[in-house]
């Protein structure tokens, strides 16, 4: 009997591979420090049964329908999965998969880095340390705002969103929270424009749905109080960059943080000019364990699917 084939889109940490390796499986990878285009898996997705990419690759209906009848898997080393065709996949009973759950407590530590590097505005500080601008201590220079203590607003309240508040139990913050659903848990907000208006720190933990694409515009930037602090590790889309930037200029908001932007790996310019802001290439699971966990998670939902079995981390189809 021939081993199923799983087309890999680009080369993942040791070990990542292992699931499909020791179930025997054919895996067609990518030419070594390369990752294949869209064109490049459209032309190699015929005949296999699986597909593990990430969330930089568009998979949509004409990869799908290239696949067929075939494919049975898609598998993405990510928790965002926007850029899956899901009615497509739904519609030809291909699975997807993606990975939470592993980056949860990474991407956390991440969030809580710009938090604190936003308020503090250390990027800035550093910079002007290496630039030669630094001339010894002032009692006026580089200020900030405190974090220890000051409320933080959470914009979704899933797995890392929860541990981010865990996280600012430690610096005495006031934690609150919003979500699609009632949590039932003390610092939960009815209303998004609510908490915006109490909280001095925002920090955003949603994925990106046409529901939430632009949640967070000029209006509602305008309810946050002055001079407080948004940060975004969830997905680039969800901010209107120029709003934020203008917000920033104006000095509403004192500081921000981004991990993720909207069009990336391209930058909105605005971004790199306005004050107070600190950029990241979107790094929020960027540590070698967390990585090879994701795309270990990846390979083995292949794996389960492949042998007739519903993995934990099955994406659902759209309603």
């Amino acid at each position: 009997m021939t081993a199923p084939r799983v087309l890999v889109t680009r080369h993942l940490p040791d070990g990542g591979l292992d699931p499909l390796i020791e179930a025997g499986y054919d895996v067609t990878l990518p030419i070594p420090g390369e990752a294949l285009s869209h064109s490049d898996v459209v032309a190699l997705i015929p005949g296999h049964a699986g597909l593990v990419c990430d969330l930089t690759d568009l998979t949509d209906a004409e990869v799908i329908e290239a696949g067929l009848p075939t494919l049975q898997v898609i598998a993405t080393v990510s928790v965002g999965f926007d850029k899956i065709d899901r009615v497509t996949a739904a519609a030809h009973g291909v699975a997807v998969t993606n990975t939470p759950g592993v980056l949860d407590e990474t991407t956390a530590d991440l969030a809580f880095l710009l938090i604190l590097t936003a308020a503090r505005r250390s990027s800035g500080a550093e910079a002007d340390l290496r630039a030669g601008r630094w001339t010894g201590w002032a009692i006026d220079d580089h200020l900030g705002v405190d974090v220890h203590g000051a409320t933080l607003g959470l914009v979704g309240f899933g797995r890392i969103g929860r541990e981010v508040a865990r996280r600012a139990e430690g610096f005495g913050m006031t934690v609150l929270h919003t979500s699609r659903t009632p949590t039932g848990i003390e610092g939960h907000v009815a209303s998004l424009d609510e908490l915006l208006e109490r909280s001095q720190i925002v920090s955003l933990h949603i994925p990106l749905t046409p529901e939430t694409r632009g949640l967070i515009g000029a209006e509602q930037i305008a309810r946050m109080p002055a001079g407080s602090v948004l940060v975004n590790t969830a997905r680039g889309p969800i901010v209107d960059e120029d709003a934020l930037v203008d917000a920033l200029e104006s000095g509403h908001l004192f500081a921000a943080g981004l991990d993720v932007f909207d069009g990336e790996p391209k930058l909105n310019p605005r971004l790199l000019t306005a004050p107070n802001i600190t950029l990241l290439p979107h790094i929020g699971s960027a540590t070698y364990a967390t990585r090879t966990s994701m795309a270990k998670m990846s390979s083995a939902s292949v794996v389960t699917v492949l042998q007739g079995a519903t993995p934990d981390n099955l994406v659902q189809p759209p309603r």
